[in-house]
């Protein structure tokens, strides 16, 4: 994990500047140890200590909205898993004391108690359907504050006990919220979409959070649904053939453990899942980041194309992950003098001279007695093997006349009718895996000897085998040699290196546009005419395939005209690598059919 993602513990309150200067903008939980201990609460509403008959006394004939689970004692966001009904405050303090006595009698129940806990206040029968397994309810999110609806505030009485501390004096709250459990329950994976500061009154919390780039191993629900910031892997049995990342998420994730007194700040879109302890009570204060509060809306679509862009960079960077078993191939060969290879590159020199006899005088007057002595042992491996690529893959027949004339055919008006086969995928690329596997300084070697002895094999392997993806893995090489390199060294090496072509514009356009062409493989839509009717109707995860193409014509502006023209006579037919694997980790729109884990 990022070190500048670890939680800091403080023994102090911070001041208000210090709170939003040291905590608030890294945007990482802190936890602020003691920082209620002088409420009032942490003694009047103590269970163990007759706080449950004080809280009676002040707000007992309050309406709370109780959560009643299906699925106790873990209770899911999702509303298909839980109901809200309206109890009177005093009923769910009559089932902590019954708890209470149970724990304190070793779960022997007294008779008086079990015969008069339906007899307080504005307390009836008809009020409990819970009556039989009080475990599966939980207050939760109850409002003391609600700065919209003041209304909504059903707990207002006990705002005597608490205090705002003092390090959010200035903040805009949102609303201030009561939780509390008579019984051992537990949160479902979920993110708010507000800063928090959670303190505990009594009891003990334990969470387990991890930070908004753990989404996709997390698996939010569909960001449409009403319950999109919670995760659809279950606590109880997570299903790793239908989620398979979050084997994985435990990795990204810190635990805190928290008492009466202490407090966590949880920033907002930080995933979080909550243990708490029985008889646990705590409040919790929400507002609205400075970031959420600044951007005008008419910024939207500027920060959506932002973020999709970072998010696009990312999953690149996983398509260019070289395979640990190609990876340990060349490792195992590398500790090995290769005298025989030496031998095989010398081969492979007087194959291709041969090859290209007639074609090129620079190839003719190569100095093959003295070149492999100017390298390293590992560049003349390296080099022996991009020859030998570009030897096996451009036939002998088509040489004389194709490598030629190969500076004006490579230019972009041939790359749409390239056909590159597996661009998205670095394994089965071995001029891409063969770039990447190098080291810069050792790749610059190999790059200025094929340029100074073999420019015309040099040629064909950029304009014939450099697929999409191997223009993205050389490009980024340059962009290696280029941080290690001064200014000089940088401005000779690309001298030597273009000036090896005929025509040194036409192979800079086919870097950049396969370059380009791999990451509009892993952005742009790709639509078909439809062949059946019948796919026109097709839906996915809830979204039509209409209001998804307008979505994203009108906010990302990928395609444009073209994508609204086609939405007359096309159907969505798929994204592309990348594009489908951003909306399944991080919006939650699977394109790929009922399993979410591609």
């Amino acid at each position: 994990m990022d070190d500048n993602l670890h939680i800091q513990r403080f023994h102090l309150p911070p001041s208000p500047s210090h709170f939003e200067s040291l905590i608030e903008s890294r945007n990482v939980p802190a936890i602020l140890v003691g920082c209620v201990k002088d409420w009032r609460a942490l003694s009047e509403w103590n269970p163990y200590v007759g706080g449950l008959d004080n809280l009676q006394e002040c707000a007992g004939s309050c309406i709370v909205e109780a959560m009643l689970t299906r699925t106790a004692p873990v209770f899911y966001g999702d509303l298909r898993s839980h109901d809200r009904v309206p109890i009177p405050f005093s009923t769910f303090i009559q089932i902590c004391k019954q708890r209470l006595l149970e724990k304190s009698q070793g779960n022997v129940v007294s008779s008086e108690l079990n015969s008069n806990r339906m007899t307080g206040p504005d307390l009836k029968k008809d009020c409990l359907p819970f009556e039989d397994d009080s475990k599966r309810l939980y207050l939760a999110q109850v409002p003391i504050l609600d700065v919209i609806n003041e209304e909504r505030a059903q707990l207002e009485p006990l705002r005597k006990d608490i205090q705002t501390p003092a390090f959010l004096e200035k903040k805009k709250l949102a609303s201030i919220n009561l939780w509390m459990n008579s019984a051992l329950s537990r949160s479902s994976t979920h993110y708010d979409p507000h800063h928090n500061v959670l303190c505990i009154v009594s009891g003990r919390k334990q969470v387990i959070l991890w930070p908004p780039s753990a989404t996709p191993s997390l698996y939010p629900m569909h960001i449409y649904g009403e319950a999109s910031n919670h995760s659809s892997v279950s606590l109880e049995k997570p299903d790793y053939s239908l989620y398979p990342r979050a084997k994985y998420s435990r990795k990204s994730s810190q635990t805190v453990v928290l008492r009466a007194g202490d407090a966590l700040f949880i920033p907002e879109g930080w995933f979080h899942q909550v243990d708490s302890d029985e008889l646990t009570i705590a409040v919790n204060f929400w507002w609205q980041s400075h970031m959420m509060s600044s951007v005008s809306d008419h910024m939207d679509a500027y920060y959506l194309r932002r973020i999709l862009r970072r998010l696009m960079d990312r999953e690149m960077n996983e398509v260019l992950r070289v395979p640990c078993s190609l990876a340990e191939m060349d490792e195992t060969k590398s500790h090995e003098p290769d005298v025989l290879g030496i031998k095989g590159m010398d081969q492979g020199v007087q194959c291709l001279s041969q090859a290209f006899e007639g074609g090129d005088l620079k190839e003719k007057e190569l100095r093959e007695e003295t070149f492999s002595h100017e390298l390293e042992l590992c560049s003349a491996r390296a080099l022996h093997g991009l020859m030998t690529l570009v030897h096996d893959h451009v036939s002998v027949s088509d040489q004389t006349g194709a490598l030629q004339s190969s500076s004006t055919n490579g230019s972009a008006d041939g790359e749409e009718s390239m056909n590159f086969t597996s661009l998205n995928s670095l394994e089965n690329d071995q001029v891409a895996i063969s770039i990447w596997n190098l080291e810069p300084c050792v790749l610059q070697k190999v790059l200025l000897t094929m340029a100074n002895n073999f420019p015309r094999t040099l040629e064909a392997l950029i304009l014939h085998l450099l697929s999409p993806i191997g223009a993205e893995v050389l490009t980024r090489k340059f962009d290696q040699m280029d941080q290690r390199n001064t200014a000089e060294d940088q401005k000779r090496f690309y001298e030597v290196f273009y000036s090896s072509f005929d025509d040194q514009f036409a192979v800079m356009d086919a870097i950049l546009n396969r370059k380009e062409s791999f990451a509009r493989q892993n952005i742009v839509l790709s639509t078909q005419v439809a062949g059946n009717s019948n796919r026109s109707r097709s839906n996915l995860c809830g979204i039509t395939t209409k209001a998804l193409l307008t979505w994203l014509s009108s906010s990302i502006y990928l395609v444009g005209h073209q994508l609204e023209t086609a939405l007359c006579n096309c159907v969505l037919s798929f994204f592309v690598h990348v594009f489908k694997s951003v909306l399944d980790k991080y919006v939650g729109v699977n394109l790929n059919g009922p399993n979410p884990g591609t």
